[in-house]
């Protein structure tokens, strides 16, 4: 004779079915936190070293939240009865956690280094670019019957007292985006005494090359910020060029060309050089793009240039930053994320070696744990660290 298993010993079906669900969604959630974790401190994993920079360099906080959770299914699941499993993904989220938060505090730590007034209400709520408007928005030029606009962001006027400013071309690879993409760091330096006049420019296609025309573009910008200083209330002697990754690339080598004299307006009078150059993960060396073929980068390259390095060489020296290292360059701020595997840091510091062996005034930011396009994220702590690093080097008047 059998006696019958009490219900006591045996859950119902609803708590065999909470308890799977439990797993199961712990079960994916400690994946992520881990693939996430995992490729941010090893960039060199395949897939998960491409999640894992971004992801985990500008949500640190969010995946240590996500392992949090995933930890807490676990123990329940762990107490119904899924010992060993549940003990697994405990130990597995409960790491996730430390190590996203050790990420989180190793780049707080850098913002403070930075000077950053840091708001974690930004984090956790600025997940993309701000609704924010520019003051005006005009037509600074009309190449070939295209008109180009400028989003002006500027600062309260102050009487007697005129600003810095600088001119910021987007990223985008040379052919997408547009300067709607600046208007969270446009907004934000205006709100600290910095003039910004964020500029689109001529975009490449798979048959329209741009690497003659975008950098005249940036030409007609400066001389038209130029001429409108005194109505905008701008320091004439405090402009500066600037851009992010692409758009980097081609005001580094605007400037640098600009001043040394290698380019001039095709229309109209040329500017005067900037007073400092800004390059935020920039390509310094567009036959580089082209060879490290990452993210994009070969299809950039070549659409800019109309070809490859070597069908046409002298467009690739022309359009690269690098080709115009000499003594006397303007000031240069350099900013990439040390996990950046299109702009890679090792390019970007080695420019920066570069220049400040002939003399040129050169600031190199590398930020922890950060990818390219760390601004992105506009309440993450790198973006607040870098526009911080940004508008003190603005703020800077070394006259």
């Amino acid at each position: 004779m059998t006696t019958p298993r009490s219900s006591a010993a045996s859950p119902g079906r609803p708590a065999r079915i909470l308890r799977a669900a439990s797993a199961v969604l712990a079960s994916f959630l400690a994946f992520l936190a881990a693939a996430v974790v995992l490729g941010a401190y090893v960039p060199s994993i395949p897939k998960a070293g491409v999640i894992g920079p971004v992801l985990g360099g500008q949500y640190p906080f969010h995946i240590a939240l996500l392992a949090l959770v995933a930890a807490g299914l676990a123990a329940l699941a762990w107490r119904a009865g899924l010992v060993r499993w549940g003990r697994v993904v405990s130990v597995v989220s409960t790491l996730c956690t430390v190590g996203a938060l050790v990420i989180g505090g190793i780049q707080f730590q850098a913002a403070r280094e930075a000077g950053a007034d840091v708001s974690l209400g930004q984090v956790f709520t600025e997940l993309g670019y701000p609704a924010a408007k520019p003051d005006t928005t005009e037509t600074f030029a009309s190449p070939e019957g295209e008109p180009l606009r400028v989003d002006a962001y500027l600062p309260a006027k102050v009487p007697g007292q005129r600003t810095p400013a600088v001119v910021l071309a987007h990223a985008g690879g040379f052919h997408t985006f547009d300067k709607s993409d600046l208007r969270g760091t446009g907004r934000w330096l205006a709100d600290h005494g910095v003039a910004v006049f964020a500029v689109d420019y001529r975009l490449a296609g798979p048959d329209r090359p741009t690497w003659d025309k975008a950098p005249q573009d940036l030409l007609s910008a400066m001389g038209w910020v130029q001429r409108n200083a005194d109505a905008y209330g701008v320091d004439g002697a405090r402009i500066s060029l600037g851009g992010m990754s692409a758009g980097g690339t081609l005001a580094m080598n605007t400037a640098y060309r600009l001043h040394n004299g290698t380019i001039k307006a095709v229309e109209g009078a040329t500017p005067a050089p900037p007073a400092s150059v800004i390059g935020f993960y920039p390509g310094t060396d567009v036959a580089q793009m082209w060879a490290d073929d990452v993210a994009g980068t070969r299809e950039a390259a070549q659409m800019y240039t109309g070809g490859t390095p070597q069908q046409y060489p002298d467009r690739y020296r022309e359009v690269s930053p690098t080709s115009d290292v000499r003594p006397g360059l303007p000031r240069t701020l350099l900013v990439v994320g040390d996990r950046d595997r299109s702009a890679r840091p090792e390019t970007v510091t080695a420019l920066g070696d570069a220049l400040r062996k002939q003399g040129v005034d050169v600031e190199v930011e590398e930020l922890p744990f950060a990818d390219h396009a760390f601004d992105d994220v506009y309440g993450s702590l790198t973006s607040q660290t870098s526009r911080r690093i940004l508008l003190d080097f603005l703020l800077a008047d070394p006259r």
